[in-house]
């Protein structure tokens, strides 16, 4: 024991003298092999010396800045009339979103502003149908007729966080989102050449195959944020674009509203929250809803040039008139009491429900009801209704493969499991090696065959992390926005595992099966082929039973550590009372 302690200490002050830590390398864009895209050497060739690509270097390359005609225009109106959200907290009642208008028109940019906890992103929630608790009335229509059961995929979501597969690349991304997310009736190329639009318009040409990675290695602020928008609008959105503080936090804010604009131009429909923009940032929106805490409105409507229809309505409710060297947003959120140090006295909320502009709000809404619930309903789209755009066995194959995808370029993990299977089984077998046919031989090959079932919880524990990941991304973005059902999520991780297992099950037949003398007795009782396809049909149902068994727990369980706890805990109980461990009384057949 003192040599062993005293050996690794030996390795282990080696290892720190020749073993540096990883130094950092700024912002690095990773491609795959032969996609590099050529661009032109840089002036300072110390900043890049070790010949990779990155954003500065990408950034030197012009890109179109006009949207093809071939994007998605839409056409629907989506409007929505005294909008209430209630909820319990702690068993009392609670509203957030208290009698919320509005609408949005297609070709027109809606900012959504207020205060943190005033209910923007709640609202946002409401309004795409992603809730799964509280009570919302009101109505919240789409051409005057109440959303159907293929809302949710019709409309884009960009979401706050930029989450992406790290495995995949730009490209990939988009053509996923397009392919699960198009109607049915689309071919296959129209969906990919409608990918190759996507990129033109947000102007990611440069680094359309490179890989997404992580912050650091791969795809840096700006371009996750358009990436996570191209998403949404690969999907061809037929209804109106939700996104939730796209700019919030980020050096890029006026590239992604200057983005904005241009889609709102081409005929997008675009209902965003933004926080404390700038006064540029702030003209380029069309209609402004103003949200004070508890979710009342404080205005909706035109924001007019130089803002001048938004102030010239709080400065004749009593608000100081805004200077002319004011950014607005922020002086509506001071007058308002919204800003950071402010107060006000008036009761603003109050002051909009009796203003003669939501008299006028109120009156638009009706007549929207009324006359477009009169316009005729294509009936030409049979698949309007349906939950997904794309059936079944499309579904399947689409996430089969990116699923494979994930484990293919996550080396790591396959090194890592071929490792510890087949180191596992070869010193089993070479620790029992050619156990003779007696007493004592068949106690070791029994042995054996405990010691290679010891390897479940590790085996388990590798296969968690990929799933967590793959859930993460399917809860927050692929789930509420209908790309495909969670009963293809499940087989598509227990499939793409069933094949790897398949592998790995040889590796330890051929690694523990020869060497302990399994097969010599085998020989011995004229059964060599019987036996060995046996013992095979064993490890194979074994590492299946393993892959499937770590589904069944980490399905249920947030993270990857405490699903490992439990699959700890359950191996455990399941060798106690299914095992060797158990008594004769209650083994099958013991009687026999």
């Amino acid at each position: 024991m003192i040599g062993l302690m005293t050996f690794g200490c030996f390795v282990y002050l080696i290892a720190t003298e020749y073993i540096s830590a990883k130094k950092s390398k700024g912002e690095v864009l990773l491609f795959r092999r032969g996609r590099v895209p050529r661009l032109q050497p840089k002036l300072d060739e110390e900043a890049n010396a070790d010949d990779r690509v990155n954003t500065e270097t990408l950034a030197q390359e012009k890109t179109a800045h006009d949207a093809p005609a071939s994007i998605q225009k839409q056409t629907k109106v989506f409007h929505w009339d005294s909008v209430n959200y209630d909820i319990k907290i702690k068993g009392k009642p609670r509203r957030l979103l208290d009698d919320v208008d509005g609408w949005i028109i297609p070709g027109t940019l809606t900012a959504l502003i207020g205060i943190t906890g005033a209910g923007k992103t709640t609202l946002l929630d409401v309004l795409a149908n992603r809730l799964t608790m509280g009570v919302v009335s009101g109505e919240i229509l789409v051409d005057g007729r109440s959303r159907d059961s293929g809302f949710q995929r019709k409309t884009g979501y960009v979401q706050q966080q930029d989450l992406h597969l790290a495995t995949s690349t730009v490209r990939e991304a988009l053509s996923f989102s397009a392919i699960l997310r198009q109607p049915e009736t689309t071919s296959h190329a129209e969906k990919v050449a409608y990918v190759d639009e996507v990129i033109k318009v947000l102007e990611m040409e440069a680094y359309a195959d490179a890989v997404v990675g992580v912050p650091g290695e791969g795809l840096n602020v700006e371009q996750r944020k358009r990436l996570t928008i191209g998403v949404e609008l690969a999907a061809k959105p037929a209804l109106l674009l939700f996104l939730d503080e796209p700019t919030s936090g980020y050096q890029t804010a006026w590239s992604i509203c200057a983005l904005l604009r241009k889609l709102a131009d081409n005929g997008q429909a675009i209902l965003c929250t933004i926080h404390q923009p700038s006064a540029i940032l702030f003209q380029q929106f069309d209609r402004l809803l103003f949200l004070a805490m508890g979710g009342k409105t404080l205005y909706f409507g035109e924001i007019g040039d130089d803002s001048k229809t938004l102030t010239s309505y709080f400065e004749r409710n009593g608000a100081r008139p805004c200077g002319k060297d004011e950014n607005p947003a922020e002086w509506v959120l001071e007058i308002t009491g919204a800003g950071p140090g402010s107060e006000s006295t008036q009761d603003w909320p109050a002051v909009w429900k009796d203003s003669k502009e939501h008299e006028a709000v109120k009156a638009e809404l009706a007549r929207m009801k009324e006359t477009l619930f009169q316009q005729p309903v294509s009936v030409n789209d049979s698949d309007a209704l349906r939950p997904f755009a794309v059936h079944f066995g499309s579904q399947l194959w689409v996430v089969l493969m990116r699923v494979f995808q994930q484990y293919w370029r996550t080396p790591s993990y396959l090194y890592s499991k071929v490792a510890l299977c087949l180191f596992s089984a070869m010193f089993i077998g070479f620790s029992f090696w050619k156990t003779p046919n007696s007493l004592q031989g068949l106690q070791n090959q029994l042995f054996a065959v405990f010691m290679l079932l010891t390897i479940f919880s590790n085996f388990c524990q590798q296969i968690m992390p990929n799933f967590v990941t793959q859930r993460a991304l399917y809860e927050v973005r692929e789930r509420p926005s209908k790309t495909y059902s969670w009963q293809v999520f499940i087989l598509s991780n227990i499939i793409i595992e069933i094949l790897w297992n398949s592998v790995m099950a040889v590796l330890v037949f051929v690694g523990w099966y020869y060497p302990i003398g399994l097969r010599q007795n085998a020989v011995e009782a004229d059964q060599l082929a019987e036996r060995g396809a046996l013992i095979f049909l064993f490890i194979l149902t074994f590492l299946i039973f393993a892959g499937t068994f770590t589904n069944m727990v980490i399905a249920g369980i947030e993270t990857a550590e405490a699903a490992g706890n439990i699959t700890n805990l359950l191996f455990s109980l399941s060798l106690i009372f299914c095992g060797y461990a158990t008594s004769s009384p209650i083994t099958p057949f013991s009687t026999l």
